[in-house]
């Protein structure tokens, strides 16, 4: 891991390798020795470099390299996120680096907000997921050791990252679990990796087959009846502020290890991608870490359900049908709907053992919202119109972006059965929101809800500045901005 320092003083002035944001052409010369500011001139001039946002020119003496970053006259947090992961790639192959931040007189951040966005974006931009190589050249390893930021005004301090650096380690955990192939990620060692975590005072209780079915959580129990990997469903706390008595908040993660549609078979060509079907539980129990390492004040509640779909002669078969933990009974018309099963029981349990006000879930639930937005945004469902313009604009200031889809009674209506009270997807069209009108009845009504489907969001399979080609973590940032983590 590269470590970010972030230091006042200027004893780092030596490193032969230095980076220097800046808004406009103007090159500061406190940063640099006489003959660097002399070539950089001439390299901005001859390049015509104006600053504006992802522009470098770069000189090179055969000692020294420098490279003058524009940053744009008003930079958001999330294009200075991503502005880190871009630089990231160019320093990438250099041990240590020092970064020179000026001053940015059109934008509100101090010197202080952009090294830490500029860090953080490296930290997401610097993440590699490598573990099952067994051989590696050596300029496959990491070479950057240190990142050290210094400022004009020195409004530096190493405890201004502090959180930020708890989110970034939240997001790296989140797409290791992702990354992790379907043998080796179990839903028992899904849930053993999260009883782990109770080193950072997280509270943790894993609720076994037996108990699983105890609380009648039928639904979930369906969809992991055919596989040979037992299901577990993890409770996580976060007790930050234990005596208040705010709203509880609750965050409920989709943790189907592997999804091979069941009896209702996926094709074979992308099934290996369905590895990839814990991501909302990933994300859940992401969010709960990086609050732990905040110290964050406030309670937080997350279950995440853990099963793997598979078919065999113990399958649930389309045409079954199981009672909720609600008590509600749902015929299964597509064994390949099955997140939504393994929801429904989560969100009714959260509600009903520990009395969640506030709750958010977070799956890879629809192939149709995956064709809506691609890998753009998220679909956002919700039955409170403060809490969804909260999320969207969140998802703008933390560079995950959400959009809003409807629901009403007339999709409601789409699931239901002739001989239940329910089944488990609508029509071909609008799935993604039949699919979240599945869930809304089982919220009830006195809470607020959102359902977050991050169908498409959830892999990268080209990389980005900022996400790495493979799972991307996508929602760590989003809700730990929604908690308060930073």
């Amino acid at each position: 891991m590269t470590e970010f320092v972030f230091n006042a003083k200027k004893r780092s002035l030596q490193n032969n390798v230095k980076v220097i944001l800046t808004s406009n052409s103007s090159v500061n010369t406190e940063f640099c020795k006489e003959e660097t500011v002399k070539e950089l001139k001439n390299a901005v001039k001859e390049a015509k470099f104006d600053g504006s946002y992802g522009k470098c020119v770069s000189v090179y003496n055969g000692k020294n390299r420098v490279f003058l970053v524009g940053t744009g006259a008003k930079p958001t947090a999330a294009e200075i996120q991503e502005l880190g992961g871009k630089i990231y790639g160019w320093i990438s192959g250099f041990s240590k680096v020092a970064v020179f931040v000026q001053p940015l007189p059109k934008i509100k951040a101090d010197s202080s907000d952009v090294a830490c966005n500029l860090a953080f974006g490296m930290e997401l931009g610097g993440y590699r997921f490598d573990k099952y190589f067994t051989t590696k050249n050596s300029d496959d390893y990491p070479q950057l050791e240190q990142v050290e930021f210094f400022a004009s005004d020195g409004k530096l301090n190493n405890q201004d990252y502090d959180n930020l650096r708890a989110v970034a380690n939240a997001v790296r955990y989140a797409r290791d679990l992702c990354n992790e192939p379907a043998n080796y990620l179990t839903p028992e060692v899904f849930a053993d990796d999260i009883k782990r975590l109770e080193y950072l005072g997280l509270k943790v209780d894993i609720l076994e087959e037996k108990q699983i079915r105890a609380n009648g959580m039928n639904m979930l129990l369906s969809v992991a009846q055919g596989s040979h990997n037992a299901p577990r469903v993890a409770v996580i706390r976060w007790e930050g502020t234990p005596e208040s008595d705010a709203p509880k908040l609750g965050l409920v993660g989709k943790g189907v290890t592997f999804d091979s549609g069941g009896i209702s078979l996926k094709p074979s060509s992308g099934m290996g991608d369905m590895k990839g079907d814990m991501t909302g539980a990933a994300v859940v129990v992401a969010t709960l870490k990086a609050a732990a390492l905040c110290k964050l004040k406030q309670n937080i509640i997350g279950i995440v359900g853990l099963v793997e779909n598979m078919p065999s002669g113990h399958a649930t078969r389309p045409g079954d049908i199981v009672t909720s933990t609600s008590g509600r009974t749902v015929e299964v018309i597509n064994t390949d709907a099955e997140g939504r099963l393994v929801l429904g029981d989560c969100l009714w349990y959260l509600q009903e053992k520990y009395g969640a006000e506030v709750i958010i879930d977070v799956a890879t639930l629809t192939g149709s919202t995956m064709r809506t937005f691609g890998s753009e945004y998220a679909g956002l469902f919700c039955n409170t119109d403060g809490m969804a313009a909260d999320l969207c604009e969140i998802g703008e200031m933390s560079g995950e972006k959400v959009w809003r889809l409807p629901m009403n009674k007339e999709y409601d209506k789409l699931i239901n059965s002739d001989i239940a009270d329910m089944k488990n997807c609508g029509p071909a069209n609008a799935g993604g929101i039949t699919a979240a009108c599945f869930l809304q009845r089982f919220v009830k009504e006195e809470n607020a809800w959102a359902h977050l489907d991050i169908a498409g969001v959830d892999r990268d399979d080209k990389g980005h500045y900022l996400t790495p080609k493979g799972a991307t973590g996508w929602g760590v940032r989003l809700l730990t901005k929604f908690v308060g983590c930073w």
